[in-house]
């Protein structure tokens, strides 16, 4: 393997280089697959930048895994992972579930809980995960 070859992975950068290296692929490559430009994947494999929400769920079918770990156990962490796995900010979040996007991000701070009407319209969505809306 190449001496940039990342053994243990640590950043979402490092995940994308290693799978491309494996694939055998040029970053132009990765950048089509993702549906960016070829310097913005050479910017997340030198860990200058980081990949805005929108582009995980390409990342995720191209890695084949999520490469960040939430809490499942918590609301937080499955909100979270729903989020990157769809590609949804928090904003976004919030028009889905009619609340402000500030709610969203109070909720994954664990600063405020939804209230048990909000957790009847929440957990289904969660449930279904990996799901588009």
């Amino acid at each position: 393997m190449p001496i940039s070859y990342p053994e243990n992975p640590i950043s979402i950068g490092d995940h994308i280089r290693k799978k491309r290296i494996e694939l055998n692929l040029l970053q132009k490559d990765v950048a089509r697959i993702c549906g960016v430009s070829e310097d913005c994947i050479g910017n997340w494999e030198k860990n200058r930048s980081i990949p805005q929400i929108q582009f995980f769920p390409h990342i995720i079918n191209f890695l084949g895994y999520m490469p960040i770990a939430f809490d499942l156990d918590t609301l937080s962490g499955r909100l979270k992972t729903y989020r990157h796995i769809n590609g949804l900010g928090q904003k976004q979040m919030g028009k889905i579930l009619g609340v402000d996007g500030g709610t969203v991000c109070s909720w994954e701070l664990e600063e405020n809980q939804p209230n048990k009407g909000m957790l009847v319209k929440l957990n289904p969505i969660l449930e279904r995960g990996v799901k588009p809306l």
